[in-house]
């Protein structure tokens, strides 16, 4: 049994998925290191409303600490604190002191604590230090530790270690069944499809082109919609839901007959990046049907275990040929690959071996 880390852990926010759908991976990730003993203490900044939001209290399997999002001395504070962890870690997307903290890590990385960068967002960031020759992130990447990835598969490993990564591994979003899982249906959600997700530059077009367009090809159908952001340009067969607490998330997924995923932009392009919806409504039972992106099939099975549109038309072909027996069948059979082979157990028995191998290496150093 490996001796249990001190980590800490700055990112965006563990307790709020307000603005944020890094939070139910952080989670998962981190509620499953826990149970393999190890300690984790997550700082994140009072920014963007994110505490007035929360989703959840502090919880037991890790120790929040929450600083200004405004001023410099209470993340200065709050660096120092972590100074002596066994792993320091520095996500991407904070939202606030994110070039500051990418440099300022550093500073805590010596023989007994390894200083890495987890990338929520692997596709976002290489595109854009390599469209900005002069972005000060090319200069760190050679001096982490490690880079771990929220996904992205080859292309994201070739591209980081092209920036000089020491190592760089995809640790993907999985699924956690103690908070998603099946549960009786909520009249609040049913519909015939439903999808999740806040408005965001990079997914607006794909959401109009997979959602919105097989909302306007089956003006019978009962389309839900949830997430910030959407004021304008929705069809009317579309009800608008605002931002859903992930405490009803399952409700969510379990209740309509289907359910869309839609990645972003950058994440189709680079393949091998299922969002953390994916695992929540196919954990749920959900019968999934998602944009088409390389490597899905490393994930679930096309046509057994989930449903694969190139665009709205065959989503709306979809919602015509697939009947509520054969929908749930392919969520059930979806939940069923999930838990035995992408839970966050998985994931989190991934990055110890990864943390533990970089401890034992050094020690025969």
């Amino acid at each position: 049994m490996p001796e249990p880390l001190n980590i800490a852990f700055f990112g965006s926010s563990l307790v709020s998925s307000y603005w944020n759908g890094a939070a139910t991976y952080y989670r998962g990730i981190i509620h499953a290191l826990h149970r393999l003993g190890h300690r984790v203490t997550f700082y994140e900044p009072d920014a963007f409303e994110r505490q007035q939001h929360r989703d959840i209290d502090d919880p037991d399997w890790a120790k929040v600490v929450v600083y200004p999002g405004e001023g410099e001395s209470g993340v200065e504070a709050a660096l120092e604190q972590a100074r002596g962890a066994d792993v320091v870690v520095k996500a991407s997307g904070v939202g606030v002191f994110d070039a500051w903290l990418e440099r300022e890590v550093l500073r805590l990385q010596g023989e007994r604590t390894a200083v890495l960068f987890w990338d929520v967002d692997a596709p976002a960031t290489l595109e854009r230090v390599d469209q900005d020759r002069g972005d000060p992130f090319r200069e760190l990447v050679p001096r982490y530790d490690m880079v771990l990835t929220y996904g992205g598969g080859p292309r994201v490993v070739s591209a980081y270690r092209e920036l000089g990564a020491r190592e760089c591994v995809p640790v993907y979003n999985a699924l956690d069944p103690a908070t998603h899982h099946p549960v009786p249906r909520d009249p609040r959600f049913v519909a015939d499809l439903g999808f999740l997700g806040n408005r965001l530059p990079d997914r607006e077009e794909r959401v109009d082109r997979f959602f919105f367009e097989a909302a306007r090809r089956a003006p019978s159908r009962r389309f839900l919609l949830g997430g910030s952001g959407w004021d304008e340009g929705v069809p009317s067969n579309v009800e608008r839901l605002g931002h859903v607490s992930t405490r009803d998330h399952n409700a969510f997924n379990c209740s309509a007959r289907m359910v869309l995923n839609v990645n972003r932009e950058s994440m189709a392009r680079f393949g091998w990046s299922p969002p953390t919806r994916v695992f929540e409504a196919a954990g749920a039972g959900a019968c999934l049907i998602v944009d088409a992106w390389e490597g899905i099939e490393d994930f679930l099975e096309p046509g057994t275990e989930v449903l694969v549109a190139e665009d709205g038309l065959q989503v709306a072909e979809y919602l015509e040929s697939v009947g509520s027996g054969s929908a749930a069948a392919i969520g059930e059979r979806a939940r069923k690959r999930l838990l035995a082979d992408h839970t966050y157990d998985h994931r989190a028995r991934q990055v110890e071996d990864l943390l533990c191998a970089r401890t034992r290496a050094e020690a025969l150093a």
